[in-house]
């Protein structure tokens, strides 16, 4: 365990960031990798694993929901000195975690087929992202103890463990993926079916590591089987904080959806360019991501020890780190956009809708480093409603505008990028009244 209640916020933010981010990055990785063997398949591969991929979001909400709620309260219980009641919501949320999977892999192999006939540009991209989905659903479903033991080190004070067990996860994944992908040593050519299966073979490499780490090393919380008994007053407890944090994830689930909707009649190399542009996107938020990740346990532990000018302190520390760090990407991405597109693909059509979507999307960076910071103080104070408020709204500013939108003569599907510009611009300053009414409400002596 690591005290987070006394030192220079500054130097804990950065001291849990860093690995955070390389974790993070280490992680996305996985996609990115799977990505690359599978753009050498064609347009439809790719469209089609790249459409499969915002199932993820799902499982992804549904993770930041166990994830969130278990910080959340293990990091009030370690700043209030109770290991009691911090090893209680550990195994509480071990539980929940198996829960979740389970439901996961039921409600995966249901919907998956109906969720790319919904989206699917053709045939062939359809065919592409259930099969890739078939395979990729166990991964998906060992997310959650993934994250939840990941979660229970970070309440601590403790990252870097995570990170050592996703770097060897990534390592595996990249001498999986040709293997199984392209047939290399083998001459067996799995395609699509390969990158999922690669992928999930590494998580569930990663989830075993990090059990053996608990079992061996970790002293702070344990396994405790006489604890995985449901608890329905404690899951009630981690779902307030962590449902609305989840929703955020599914509303980003919504948002990629519509757009793969929208841009269908541009034909699978308009989704495919789309798919990348997301991907590496992502990718450039994690620095802001793994910022907000560390400030949530050191907000949380010192709300948990009534430290509420350290609080504060957090949140001005890491919207400062943040907002420098997302302006330098802006500026990168506006001088060449295309570079990172063409790591991928050098399709030109795919390139083109890729490589402008970054470009476009690149101005709303610093706006996406406030609403993380902001989010993160809210995860950290217990309150993710206002949270999950602030992300509906971007929703309802976007979607209807930008299903009109699609509907105008001479639409381009630049209208769509400048519209979620401008509607992330909008849930930024939301974002901050709603934390400054928090802060009122919350940090009171």
């Amino acid at each position: 365990m690591r005290d987070l209640t006394r030192g220079p916020i500054f130097r804990h933010i950065l001291a849990m960031a860093v690995p955070i981010a390389v974790g993070m990055l280490l992680q996305t990785m996985y996609y990115v990798v799977d990505l690359y063997f599978v753009a050498r398949l064609g347009d439809a591969a790719l469209a089609g694993v790249g459409a499969a991929g915002n199932l993820m979001f799902v499982v992804f909400a549904l993770t930041q929901m166990l994830g969130v709620g278990t910080v959340a309260l293990m990091s009030h219980a370690v700043g209030r000195e109770d290991r009691p009641d911090a090893n209680h919501v550990f195994n509480q949320s071990v539980a929940l975690s198996a829960a979740c999977a389970l439901a996961t892999l039921v409600g995966g192999y249901l919907v998956s087929p109906l969720y790319m006939r919904v989206i699917g540009a053709d045939e062939a991209t359809v065919a592409a992202g259930v099969t890739y989905l078939n395979w990729f659903i166990p991964g998906l479903a060992l997310q959650f103890a993934l994250v939840v033991m990941g979660s229970a080190l970070r309440g601590t004070g403790i990252v870097k463990p995570t990170m050592v067990v996703q770097a060897f996860t990534v390592i595996l994944n990249t001498i999986l993926a040709p293997v199984l992908i392209a047939g290399w040593g083998t001459g067996h050519p799995l395609g699509v079916a390969g990158a999922a299966l690669a992928s999930s073979l590494a998580i569930a490499a990663g989830v075993a590591l990090l059990a053996v780490y608990f079992q061996k090393l970790e002293h702070y919380v344990r396994f405790d089987r006489a604890q995985w008994r449901p608890q329905l007053s404690t899951w009630a407890r981690m779902l307030n904080i962590g449902l609305p944090a989840g929703g955020e994830f599914g509303l980003m689930a919504v948002y990629a959806a519509v757009i793969y909707w929208i841009v269908r009649d541009f034909g699978a190399a308009a989704q495919a360019g789309f798919g990348i542009g997301l991907r590496v996107m992502q990718a450039i938020f994690l620095p802001a991501m793994a910022i907000a990740f560390a400030a949530a346990p050191i907000a949380g532990q010192n709300f948990g020890a009534k430290h509420y000018a350290r609080v504060r302190e957090t949140f001005r520390s890491a919207a400062l780190a943040s907002c420098a760090v997302m302006a330098a990407l802006t500026i990168f991405c506006q001088w060449e956009a295309g570079l990172l597109i063409r790591a991928f693909t050098s399709d030109p059509p795919v390139l083109e809708v890729g490589a402008e979507y970054l470009k476009i999307t690149s101005w709303n960076f610093v706006a996406v480093g406030l609403v993380f910071s902001a989010s993160s103080l809210f995860q950290a104070m217990g309150n993710t409603w206002p949270s999950f408020a602030s992300s509906a709204s971007r929703l309802v500013l976007f979607v209807v505008p930008a299903i009109l939108l699609s509907m105008t003569p001479g639409f381009r599907i630049v209208y769509v990028w400048y519209l979620s510009v401008a509607t992330i611009a909008a849930q930024a300053i939301l974002s901050l009244i709603l934390l400054r009414r928090e802060f009122r409400v919350r940090l009171v002596a």
